[in-house]
């Protein structure tokens, strides 16, 4: 059972090596060297990091690069070196070259293998599309880019196949010439004409000072320069920020001011019944306290006073309580209370000088007394 797994695995290694095998030969043939179609780039019967030698007949690898990261090569792998001012890498990347003068032989869009005019600083593109250093390779040959205005001039035109979006092919054609900065080689006369600015009508790129004919077959701005707004705009921008910041906050504050009102009506509810049910309480202690007095009011009238009074005795004559007496009653909370407005009295006690019935002092209480 383990040696399945095992065959599997050792296959699977060698599946890679025997790949890499097969695109890197060590036999090769220079006439098979072409331009793929579609996109003209150089082809062999090597892999991408190695080139055909000649002589030999054999693959090697490659002694030189012009792009700073070649394809081909693995992250980390050591690449070839560029080569220094002067010289340049061809498309066999087999060795750097000196620069050609003006009339030689030169590979497809390779205007670095040309040798710059003495006035090349007037003459070369900043962005390298229309020349390099001022000298162009227009049919496989080099040239400089110096024609003026109204002189004739050499056009080169390519097709390139796109892709679209949708993965559908279409056609490009790429058109270039020897004319100066601010000038286009006119296809039909052969002769340099002013390039258009934006908005103007044109039938190709190479029309426009921005080399971007739209659509709708006018001039365009160039497809890498930044958009610039006016003023205004920051101004609507910054005053819609700030609106939405202040609308934010106003709407979280209204909306817990709500919540708040909310739990403030709860509170205030509670209270109330809290309010209502204490005041319900002291209404029945009022209630009941008024009961007890009403009892004790009554004097002779209660069956207790009337079962005393048969008994005939000597005291039975006096009564006990009189009615208006003006008795100070003691209640629970602490506040007493004169019946009828009546000055309070003291009970029989233990008071030391003073007799049944006598008044007190102002401001004196007594010890101890009856309470009612």
């Amino acid at each position: 059972m383990l040696l399945l797994p095992l065959t599997l695995f050792t296959c699977l290694a060698l599946l890679p090596k025997s790949y890499a095998e097969d695109n890197d030969a060590t036999t090769c043939d220079i006439n098979n060297n072409q331009l793929q179609v579609g996109t003209f780039q150089l082809t062999s019967d090597c892999n991408s990091t190695s080139y055909c030698q000649p002589s030999t007949g054999k693959c090697l690898a490659r002694g030189c690069k012009k792009d700073d990261f070649p394809l081909g090569y693995a992250i980390g792998e050591a690449t070839p070196k560029k080569c220094g001012v002067g010289f340049f890498c061809p498309d066999e990347a087999d060795a750097c070259q000196a620069v050609m003068p003006v009339g030689s032989a030169c590979q497809l869009n390779r205007d670095d293998e040309c040798e710059g005019p003495p006035n090349f600083a007037d003459l070369r593109d900043p962005t390298g599309y229309r020349n390099t250093n001022g000298s162009v390779c227009l049919n496989f040959q080099c040239m400089w880019a110096n024609r003026t205005l109204g002189t004739t001039c050499v056009t080169e035109q390519m097709a390139y196949i796109s892709y679209a979006s949708d993965d559908t092919e279409f056609i490009y054609v790429s058109s270039r010439d020897n004319c100066r900065l601010g000038l286009y080689c006119n296809a039909n006369d052969k002769v340099c004409m002013k390039q258009k600015d934006f908005g103007v009508q044109c039938s190709a790129d190479k029309e426009c000072s921005s080399n971007n004919c739209l659509e709708d077959l006018t001039c365009g701005n160039r497809p890498n320069q930044p958009t610039h707004f006016g003023i205004w705009v920051y101004i609507v921008v910054g005053l819609g920020i700030l609106i939405g910041v202040g609308g934010t906050f106003i709407g979280l504050y209204l909306l817990h001011r709500k919540a708040r009102d909310e739990e403030r009506e709860k509170r205030v509810q509670y209270w109330r019944e809290q309010n209502a049910f204490r005041q319900n309480i002291l209404q029945m202690r009022e209630t009941a306290k008024a009961s007890l007095l009403s009892l004790s009011m009554q004097g002779n009238d209660t069956p207790r006073s009337t079962y005393y009074a048969q008994t005939g005795s000597e005291d039975s004559s006096i009564p006990m309580l009189r009615r208006n007496s003006g008795f100070r009653t003691a209640s629970d909370d602490g506040q007493d209370s004169v019946i009828h407005g009546e000055t309070p009295i003291i009970m029989p006690a233990d008071q030391e000088g003073y007799g049944w019935g006598q008044r007190l002092p102002a401001g004196r209480r007594p010890s101890q007394g009856r309470k009612f």
